[in-house]
């Protein structure tokens, strides 16, 4: 009897028993949760190419010169000198914000992969 439990146990940890609209919901949290990913990355993509463009553009003007900034909506008063760092600062969180999704959403889909291929899953084209 101990060697039915254990093994039972050991096939609990390497295949959970699911039914069939069990496997579907967590299919479906898993794809909602890559694409939630794959859009956050998107949308992060697009700042940083918009951050990359201002500071090429401001970098080779004055220091001194006025430019306007839009910070929490609101619109500043700023000068280059003040607000070439600050761009350059974001810029490198929305690399790393960018990096760190990146590796999240590579391990999402491999726990998914593994998934699929435990309970014997195939995604239907749509």
């Amino acid at each position: 009897m101990s060697k039915a439990s254990s093994s039972s146990s050991s096939n609990a940890k390497q295949q959970p028993v699911l039914g069939e609209q069990e496997l579907r919901i967590a299919a479906n949290q898993f794809s909602n949760e890559l694409k939630a990913i794959a859009s956050k990355i998107g949308e992060l993509e697009l700042q940083l190419d918009e951050h990359t463009l201002v500071i090429k553009t401001m970098t080779p003007m004055p220091e001194d010169r006025k430019c306007f900034r839009l910070i929490n909506g609101v619109l500043v008063e700023r000068t280059v000198r003040e607000v070439l760092p600050a761009l350059t600062t974001n810029k490198e969180g929305i690399t790393k914000s960018i990096e760190q999704l990146t590796a999240q959403y590579r391990t999402t889909d491999k726990e998914f992969a593994e998934f699929q291929k435990v309970n014997h899953i195939r995604i239907a084209a749509a």
